[in-house]
Protein backbone atom coordinates (compact mmCIF):
# COMPACT_ATOMS: atom_id res chain seq x y z
CA UNK A 1 0.00 0.00 0.00
CA UNK A 2 1.23 3.35 -0.46
CA UNK A 3 2.41 5.14 2.72
CA UNK A 4 0.52 9.01 3.90
CA UNK A 5 4.65 9.94 2.48
CA UNK A 6 3.69 8.96 -1.07
CA UNK A 7 0.45 10.21 -1.24
CA UNK A 8 1.56 13.68 0.36
CA UNK A 9 4.40 13.05 -2.67
CA UNK A 10 1.79 12.56 -5.24
CA UNK A 11 -0.58 15.53 -4.43
CA UNK A 12 2.26 17.73 -4.23
CA UNK A 13 3.83 16.58 -7.55
CA UNK A 14 0.28 17.90 -8.93
CA UNK A 15 -0.09 20.53 -7.12
CA UNK A 16 3.13 21.68 -8.73
CA UNK A 17 2.07 20.46 -12.01
CA UNK A 18 -0.97 22.79 -11.48
CA UNK A 19 0.97 25.76 -10.24
CA UNK A 20 3.70 25.63 -12.88
CA UNK A 21 1.68 28.02 -15.37
CA UNK A 22 1.03 30.66 -12.45
CA UNK A 23 4.37 30.66 -11.94
CA UNK A 24 5.35 31.44 -15.12
CA UNK A 25 3.04 34.08 -15.88
CA UNK A 26 4.00 36.14 -12.11
CA UNK A 27 7.62 35.63 -13.39
CA UNK A 28 6.89 37.20 -16.89
CA UNK A 29 5.06 40.00 -15.49
CA UNK A 30 7.93 40.87 -13.23
CA UNK A 31 10.42 41.51 -15.82
CA UNK A 32 12.26 44.49 -15.93
CA UNK A 33 12.46 44.86 -19.83
CA UNK A 34 9.21 45.09 -21.87
CA UNK A 35 9.66 41.49 -22.91
CA UNK A 36 8.14 38.12 -22.05
CA UNK A 37 11.17 36.21 -20.49
CA UNK A 38 10.91 33.41 -17.91
CA UNK A 39 13.05 32.89 -15.58
CA UNK A 40 12.66 37.04 -15.18
CA UNK A 41 15.53 39.55 -16.29
CA UNK A 42 15.66 42.55 -13.47
CA UNK A 43 12.56 42.79 -10.99
CA UNK A 44 10.21 45.38 -12.20
CA UNK A 45 6.56 46.10 -10.92
CA UNK A 46 5.70 48.83 -13.38
CA UNK A 47 3.26 46.44 -15.52
CA UNK A 48 1.04 46.42 -12.61
CA UNK A 49 1.20 50.02 -12.63
CA UNK A 50 0.51 50.62 -15.71
CA UNK A 51 -2.71 48.69 -15.84
CA UNK A 52 -4.13 52.22 -13.97
CA UNK A 53 -1.39 54.50 -15.69
CA UNK A 54 -2.78 53.23 -18.90
CA UNK A 55 -6.06 54.71 -20.73
CA UNK A 56 -6.53 51.80 -22.62
CA UNK A 57 -6.26 48.86 -19.74
CA UNK A 58 -7.68 50.97 -17.31
CA UNK A 59 -10.48 51.83 -19.23
CA UNK A 60 -11.09 47.90 -19.69
CA UNK A 61 -11.07 47.08 -16.46
CA UNK A 62 -13.50 49.65 -15.55
CA UNK A 63 -15.68 47.92 -18.40
CA UNK A 64 -14.56 44.02 -17.14
CA UNK A 65 -15.32 45.36 -12.94
CA UNK A 66 -18.78 47.47 -14.06
CA UNK A 67 -19.71 44.25 -16.50
CA UNK A 68 -19.16 41.89 -14.10
CA UNK A 69 -20.61 43.39 -11.23
CA UNK A 70 -23.96 44.18 -12.90
CA UNK A 71 -24.22 41.09 -14.38
CA UNK A 72 -23.81 39.21 -10.94
CA UNK A 73 -26.30 40.64 -9.60
CA UNK A 74 -28.81 40.70 -12.28
CA UNK A 75 -28.42 36.56 -12.64
CA UNK A 76 -28.54 36.50 -8.53
CA UNK A 77 -31.83 38.79 -9.27
CA UNK A 78 -33.82 36.03 -11.51
CA UNK A 79 -32.15 32.87 -9.94
CA UNK A 80 -33.18 33.85 -6.39
CA UNK A 81 -36.99 34.34 -7.60
CA UNK A 82 -37.14 31.32 -9.34
CA UNK A 83 -35.77 28.97 -7.39
CA UNK A 84 -37.59 30.25 -4.30
CA UNK A 85 -40.75 29.21 -6.45
CA UNK A 86 -39.41 25.90 -7.37
CA UNK A 87 -38.51 25.42 -3.62
CA UNK A 88 -42.17 27.10 -2.09
CA UNK A 89 -44.06 25.63 -4.66
CA UNK A 90 -43.12 21.77 -5.79
CA UNK A 91 -44.62 22.43 -9.17
CA UNK A 92 -44.85 19.51 -11.85
CA UNK A 93 -43.01 21.06 -13.95
CA UNK A 94 -39.80 22.71 -11.63
CA UNK A 95 -37.77 20.01 -13.64
CA UNK A 96 -37.75 21.91 -16.66
CA UNK A 97 -37.92 25.14 -15.25
CA UNK A 98 -34.61 23.80 -13.52
CA UNK A 99 -32.91 23.12 -16.04
CA UNK A 100 -34.16 25.97 -18.27
CA UNK A 101 -32.53 27.86 -15.34
CA UNK A 102 -29.22 25.70 -16.06
CA UNK A 103 -29.31 25.33 -19.71
CA UNK A 104 -26.65 28.61 -20.50
CA UNK A 105 -24.27 27.39 -18.71
CA UNK A 106 -24.31 23.61 -19.83
CA UNK A 107 -24.06 24.81 -23.42
CA UNK A 108 -20.96 24.94 -25.02
CA UNK A 109 -19.76 28.63 -24.92
CA UNK A 110 -19.70 29.23 -28.44
CA UNK A 111 -23.39 27.95 -29.11
CA UNK A 112 -24.77 30.21 -26.61
CA UNK A 113 -22.48 33.65 -27.64
CA UNK A 114 -24.06 32.74 -31.32
CA UNK A 115 -27.73 32.35 -30.02
CA UNK A 116 -26.88 36.06 -28.60
CA UNK A 117 -25.01 37.81 -31.29
CA UNK A 118 -27.87 36.66 -33.73
CA UNK A 119 -30.54 38.10 -31.17
CA UNK A 120 -28.95 41.01 -30.35
CA UNK A 121 -28.33 41.56 -33.93
CA UNK A 122 -31.97 41.00 -34.71
CA UNK A 123 -33.52 44.00 -32.33
CA UNK A 124 -30.65 46.28 -33.35
CA UNK A 125 -28.68 46.11 -29.47
CA UNK A 126 -25.13 44.97 -31.05
CA UNK A 127 -22.32 46.34 -29.38
CA UNK A 128 -23.93 47.78 -26.71
CA UNK A 129 -22.81 47.96 -23.06
CA UNK A 130 -25.99 46.54 -21.79
CA UNK A 131 -25.92 43.53 -24.17
CA UNK A 132 -22.81 42.31 -22.48
CA UNK A 133 -24.19 42.79 -18.80
CA UNK A 134 -27.62 41.35 -19.72
CA UNK A 135 -25.82 38.29 -21.77
CA UNK A 136 -23.40 37.67 -19.25
CA UNK A 137 -26.36 37.46 -16.50
CA UNK A 138 -28.17 34.83 -18.69
CA UNK A 139 -24.58 32.96 -19.39
CA UNK A 140 -23.71 32.86 -15.60
CA UNK A 141 -27.26 32.88 -13.97
CA UNK A 142 -26.37 28.98 -13.65
CA UNK A 143 -24.16 29.37 -10.92
CA UNK A 144 -26.38 31.29 -8.87
CA UNK A 145 -28.97 29.20 -9.46
CA UNK A 146 -27.46 25.89 -8.39
CA UNK A 147 -26.03 27.28 -5.00
CA UNK A 148 -29.51 29.22 -4.06
CA UNK A 149 -31.05 25.53 -5.15
CA UNK A 150 -28.86 24.00 -2.61
CA UNK A 151 -29.30 26.63 0.22
CA UNK A 152 -33.26 26.17 0.05
CA UNK A 153 -33.09 22.49 -0.01
CA UNK A 154 -31.56 22.64 3.38
CA UNK A 155 -33.69 24.45 4.88
CA UNK A 156 -35.60 22.97 7.63
CA UNK A 157 -39.59 23.08 6.51
CA UNK A 158 -40.37 22.80 10.10
CA UNK A 159 -39.27 26.44 10.78
CA UNK A 160 -41.62 27.81 8.48
CA UNK A 161 -44.28 26.14 9.38
CA UNK A 162 -43.60 27.70 12.79
CA UNK A 163 -43.45 30.98 11.79
CA UNK A 164 -46.36 30.46 10.17
CA UNK A 165 -47.93 28.76 13.15
CA UNK A 166 -46.88 31.37 15.47
CA UNK A 167 -48.61 34.51 13.30
CA UNK A 168 -45.86 35.47 10.76
CA UNK A 169 -46.91 37.07 7.67
CA UNK A 170 -45.25 34.93 4.40
CA UNK A 171 -43.65 38.63 3.77
CA UNK A 172 -42.16 38.28 7.25
CA UNK A 173 -41.02 34.58 7.34
CA UNK A 174 -39.25 35.10 3.98
CA UNK A 175 -37.64 37.90 5.75
CA UNK A 176 -36.78 36.64 9.01
CA UNK A 177 -36.40 33.02 8.48
CA UNK A 178 -35.64 32.25 5.19
CA UNK A 179 -33.39 34.77 3.42
CA UNK A 180 -30.98 34.61 6.38
CA UNK A 181 -30.49 31.00 5.80
CA UNK A 182 -29.88 31.21 2.00
CA UNK A 183 -28.03 34.51 1.91
CA UNK A 184 -24.77 32.21 2.76
CA UNK A 185 -25.85 30.61 -0.78
CA UNK A 186 -26.62 33.86 -2.56
CA UNK A 187 -23.43 35.73 -1.85
CA UNK A 188 -21.61 32.80 -3.44
CA UNK A 189 -23.73 32.18 -6.15
CA UNK A 190 -22.84 36.16 -6.50
CA UNK A 191 -19.08 35.50 -6.32
CA UNK A 192 -18.64 32.62 -8.55
CA UNK A 193 -21.04 34.44 -11.47
CA UNK A 194 -18.86 37.71 -10.47
CA UNK A 195 -15.15 35.87 -11.10
CA UNK A 196 -16.20 34.02 -14.66
CA UNK A 197 -17.61 37.33 -16.06
CA UNK A 198 -14.65 39.07 -15.08
CA UNK A 199 -12.70 36.40 -17.24
CA UNK A 200 -15.17 35.90 -20.07
CA UNK A 201 -14.26 36.68 -23.42
CA UNK A 202 -16.30 34.57 -26.08
CA UNK A 203 -19.71 35.91 -24.79
CA UNK A 204 -18.54 39.35 -24.45
CA UNK A 205 -17.09 39.67 -27.92
CA UNK A 206 -19.71 38.00 -29.95
CA UNK A 207 -22.40 40.53 -28.27
CA UNK A 208 -19.87 43.81 -28.96
CA UNK A 209 -16.68 42.96 -30.72
CA UNK A 210 -14.37 45.58 -30.00
CA UNK A 211 -17.06 48.82 -29.16
CA UNK A 212 -17.37 47.34 -25.31
CA UNK A 213 -13.69 46.04 -24.65
CA UNK A 214 -13.15 44.32 -21.61
CA UNK A 215 -9.98 43.27 -19.94
CA UNK A 216 -9.80 39.61 -22.23
CA UNK A 217 -10.63 41.56 -24.99
CA UNK A 218 -7.93 43.65 -24.53
CA UNK A 219 -5.60 41.40 -23.93
CA UNK A 220 -6.19 39.85 -27.37
CA UNK A 221 -6.71 43.05 -29.19
CA UNK A 222 -3.23 43.75 -27.74
CA UNK A 223 -1.70 40.51 -28.97
CA UNK A 224 -1.58 42.04 -32.40
CA UNK A 225 0.87 44.89 -31.75
CA UNK A 226 3.31 42.42 -29.59
CA UNK A 227 3.95 40.90 -26.64
CA UNK A 228 4.27 42.78 -23.27
CA UNK A 229 4.47 41.84 -19.52
CA UNK A 230 1.31 44.04 -19.11
CA UNK A 231 -0.93 41.17 -20.44
CA UNK A 232 0.86 39.16 -17.55
CA UNK A 233 0.25 40.90 -14.75
CA UNK A 234 -3.78 41.20 -16.26
CA UNK A 235 -3.43 37.55 -15.70
CA UNK A 236 -2.00 37.47 -11.94
CA UNK A 237 -4.47 40.31 -11.06
CA UNK A 238 -7.45 37.87 -12.88
CA UNK A 239 -5.53 35.08 -10.07
CA UNK A 240 -5.81 36.90 -7.13
CA UNK A 241 -8.72 38.70 -7.37
CA UNK A 242 -10.65 34.71 -7.99
CA UNK A 243 -8.74 33.81 -5.17
CA UNK A 244 -9.44 36.83 -2.99
CA UNK A 245 -13.19 35.96 -4.20
CA UNK A 246 -13.35 32.36 -3.20
CA UNK A 247 -10.79 32.83 -0.47
CA UNK A 248 -13.67 34.74 1.36
CA UNK A 249 -16.39 32.25 0.38
CA UNK A 250 -14.37 29.39 1.67
CA UNK A 251 -13.18 31.57 5.09
CA UNK A 252 -16.54 32.94 5.95
CA UNK A 253 -19.05 30.13 4.45
CA UNK A 254 -19.12 26.38 4.22
CA UNK A 255 -17.60 25.99 0.95
CA UNK A 256 -18.62 21.82 0.87
CA UNK A 257 -22.11 23.19 1.38
CA UNK A 258 -21.98 25.77 -0.75
CA UNK A 259 -20.71 23.22 -3.72
CA UNK A 260 -23.51 20.41 -2.84
CA UNK A 261 -20.84 17.95 -1.29
CA UNK A 262 -23.02 17.84 1.99
CA UNK A 263 -26.49 17.80 0.44
CA UNK A 264 -26.22 14.24 0.88
CA UNK A 265 -25.06 13.84 4.77
CA UNK A 266 -28.33 16.62 5.23
CA UNK A 267 -30.89 14.37 4.59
Amino acid sequence: MIGIWGIRIFMSAIGLVLAAPLLVIAGVAVNEGRVLYFPPRGFNLQWFADILRDDGWSGALLNSVSIALLSATLAVSIALPLAYFLWRWRVRYAAALYTLGTAPFVLPPVISALGFLAFWATVGFYGDFVTVVISHAIFFVTLPMVTITLGFQSIDRGLVEAAATMGATPGQIFRSVIFPLVRPYIVSGFAFAFVLSLNEYIVAYMVAGFTVETLPIKIFNSLRYGYTPVMAAVAVVFVAVALLVFGLVARFGNLPRLLGALQGQDR
